[in-house]
């Protein structure tokens, strides 16, 4: 596809994005069913992307995004269940799908099964993401969706690179698939850490906003490319990158900080308008392709049908076996049990929501058009075409049937926490708390040292106009207002409101470091920190001029 094309395929997709939005409808679901629609219209051109520009320009920065915003400390809390159907849920799709594919389609050898049960095992939780959000799913829940959407692709390209190998014959760099999986997770989160570090190393050096920002922009790139040239996963690389860089430090500028809470919104919302535009307008050419082979487009498409089926019941079924499995165990050992709950705190439920949670997305798409042509023999890969038309029916068939029912789902049985308020109000008067210690503090400390060259009464007098700001919050207009008329105690009292904001944020990120301060709550503070710390900062380069 040329770059004009392009171009208008990301317009038009963040127009129909927009118009969606404004409607209220779920902009996935609208995307997918307007592209669908007009690949079929005369004069559309056939919109078709190499597999590896899929998951080497689009997929980095959206992992990224995610990753940045997601709470590590979180991500280890709910670490149990997010391996769980981030990886054990993966390989067993894979296999269940595998098999019942080898079993239904006589086109497909043992292995081209299996590859396309890894195709179509990895969910995709940005539009049950969405929901959620928008209807209030416990943050617990949240996290376990997203932490799920950062690893299972990972694990489910280490499993479509393996089966593949084994039905073209390739030989691949490690033998042992235990192996291979492994080095592919080390590899991929040390290449992460190590380039996340080097970012972090210089972007504390430079005094330059714009030029951070451009750093940040161009980590996952730089994670997922390296990590793949050593064979490593690029996306572990890419996720671990975006925990580093989205751990919050003082390290980074104010301005920095918030150019980037815009910029990343902005690339999620053009990105993911393209991507489920994209995976409509792949509905002309999937059928044009089972045509070319000579295979009956009705009986491809009735196998489609039957493998969405398997693959909207694997994780239900799934994930209640496993759920009443270790209940079952806690019986037998006899150890304490919750009515209505499993190991990891949630219930029947919850789980029931999760389980419906599993839209495919591009990642499926992506893996499908990388199938190989031939094998090292030369010959056709088995079930090439039908690969592609069972992925393309499966990732949209589970947005559009579990995309609009997963709402109807939520709001049915009612999975809020009733807790979950009381604890964020918690945090928040914590945070609030913290954060009034550590200004008294600096001011305190301040008023007995005092300022170098500055008369104590003078330092003394702002200082009780900061201590007045940081309890009342005054106005921003009335506190510059009033600087005009006093510069020179102006520019003292934005030099020590801005400390003060600089010692606010240090006691906060350490509370979240000690682990009493949740990832959540500390950003929505620093969120009001860094507009007051930018507005010192512009007063004080205005008296500097």
């Amino acid at each position: 596809m040329d770059g004009p094309t392009l171009l208008l395929v990301v317009i038009a997709a963040v127009a129909v994005a927009g118009f969606a939005k404004r409607l209220n409808l779920q902009v996935p679901l609208v995307l997918v069913t307007v592209g669908s629609v007009a690949s079929f219209i005369p004069g559309v051109p056939q919109v078709t992307l190499s597999p590896e520009l899929i998951l080497g320009v689009v997929l980095p920065p959206l992992l990224y995004s995610a990753a940045l915003d997601f709470s590590f400390v979180s991500f280890r809390k709910n670490l149990r269940h997010i391996l769980r159907l981030g990886v054990v849920m993966v390989v067993v799709t894979t296999f269940v799908v595998g098999w019942f594919a080898d079993w239904l389609v006589p086109e497909f050898t043992l292995g081209a099964a299996l590859v396309l049960g890894a195709v179509v095992a990895p969910p995709d939780a940005v539009a049950a993401v969405a929901v959620g959000r928008k209807l209030g799913l416990p943050a617990r829940m949240m996290s376990i969706l997203t932490g799920e959407s950062l690893v299972n692709d990972a694990a489910a390209l280490t499993l479509f690179t393996l089966a593949v190998a084994s039905v073209t014959g390739k030989r691949i760099e490690i033998d042992s698939p235990v192996l291979f999986f492994a080095y592919e997770i080390v590899g991929g989160v040390l290449v992460g850490l190590i380039l996340a570090r080097i970012v972090r190393f210089v972007r504390a050096r430079i005094s330059d906003s714009a030029l951070e920002t451009v750093l940040g922009l161009v980590l996952p790139f730089a994670a997922y490319l390296a990590a793949e040239e050593i064979h490593a996963s690029g996306v572990l690389a890419v996720v671990t990158a975006g925990f580093v860089l989205g751990r919050v430090t003082a390290d980074v500028a104010v301005t920095t900080r918030i150019q980037e809470r815009q910029v990343w919104p902005l690339m999620d919302l053009v990105l993911e308008a393209f991507v489920f535009a994209y995976m409509g307008l792949q509905l002309k050419s999937v059928i044009e392709q089972v045509e070319s082979d000579g295979l009956p487009v009705l009986h491809v498409f009735a196998y489609s049908v039957l493998v969405l089926g398997v693959v909207i019941l694997v994780r239900p079924t799934w994930i209640f076996a496993n759920t009443g499995g270790r209940t079952a165990l806690r019986a037998l050992l006899r150890r304490r049990r919750t009515e209505d709950t499993d190991a990891v705190g949630l219930t029947w439920r919850q789980n029931l929501v999760l389980s419906w949670a599993g839209m495919r997305g591009v990642v499926t798409l992506a893996a499908a058009s990388g199938v190989p042509l031939v094998t090292v023999t030369g010959e056709a890969f088995p079930g090439r075409a039908v690969i592609q038309a069972v992925a393309f029916v499966v990732a949209v068939g589970t947005l559009l049937i579990q995309g609009l029912t997963l709402p109807m789902l939520i709001r049915r049985l009612d999975v809020a926490d009733p807790l979950e308020q009381q604890q964020t109000e918690k945090q928040q008067a914590l945070a609030r708390a913290i954060s009034r210690s550590a200004a008294e503090q600096y001011l305190t400390e301040t008023a007995y040292a005092g300022l170098p060259g500055a008369d104590r009464e003078a330092v003394e007098a702002v200082l009780e106009r900061v201590r007045r700001s940081v309890r009342a919050r005054l106005d921003a207009d009335e506190t510059e207002d009033r600087e005009e008329r006093f510069a020179a105690a102006g520019t003292m009292f934005d030099t020590l409101r801005r400390n003060v904001l600089v010692a606010q944020r240090a006691a906060l990120v350490k509370a979240r470091d000690d682990g009493d301060l949740d990832d959540e709550v500390l950003r929505a503070v620093l969120d009001g920190l860094d507009v007051e710390e930018a507005a010192a900062e512009a007063r004080l380069e205005r008296w500097r001029q």
